[in-house]
């Protein structure tokens, strides 16, 4: 058993590289969308903010298998496909985007009002505001929620396997299917995932302390 598990290895290897490309893609693609959306939740005119509002309620309330199955199956019936990878991974990328933009919002409204009114007293503008006066502090605010989140889209990523896609989950299902043993493989795909997660907490770790010098 043991030998025939060190010959999966390089079909499983391929997917938790399918699963790393695919979490890549949606936390790029989810911090980019997400944090300008929290911007425009705090600092956009009503325009901006409800449509943000809406998306952001509507997407944090619906299944992500749901919404992955609406975006493969529904999208075709009205002549857009992206395909079933591109599919997963939009799919993702919009359900976490709401949740970044929602992370976002909450560390840049708790930096204290006085911070702006600093910043708009020596005669920065707004953009310069963000840069050097509220971003620096809402990131060491903004990084251990986001860490979470990032190794939730890694753990979500899992699903896109429903949609045939040959990630670490699916690698794992296919040669359980072939051995009928699933306990070990199963532990292996488990091990696997435990790892890209721990080495996130501990980025997430190291992260804070750089950004601990800043003082309020």
């Amino acid at each position: 058993m043991i030998a025939y598990i060190a010959n999966t290895l390089p079909f499983l290897w391929e997917g938790l590289l399918v699963t790393l490309a695919v979490s890549g893609l949606v936390v790029a693609i989810s911090l980019a969308t997400g944090v300008l959306s929290g911007v425009g939740l705090v600092y956009g005119p009503w325009w901006v903010r409800l449509p943000i509002r809406i998306y952001s309620d509507i997407l944090r309330g619906t299944p992500l298998l749901v919404l992955i199955f609406l975006i493969i199956y529904g999208l075709p019936l009205l002549g857009i496909d992206f395909g079933n990878y591109g599919s997963a991974v939009i799919a993702l990328a919009a359900f976490k985007t709401a949740h970044v933009a929602e992370i976002a919002r909450g560390a840049i409204q708790s930096i204290h009002y006085g911070q702006t009114d600093a910043g708009k007293a020596i005669g920065l503008t707004f953009p310069q505001r963000l840069q050097y006066v509220i971003l620096p502090q809402a990131v060491r605010r903004f990084l251990p929620p986001w860490i979470n989140a990032v190794a939730d889209a890694v753990k979500g990523s899992a699903l896109v396997s429903l949609a045939g896609i040959v990630d670490l989950t699916l690698a794992v299902q296919q040669v359980i299917g072939r051995t009928y043993d699933p306990l070990p493989m199963y532990l292996l795909g488990a091990a696997m995932y435990f790892i890209i997660n721990y080495s996130l907490s501990q980025t997430s770790r190291r992260l804070e302390a750089r950004f601990a010098y800043i003082r309020e």
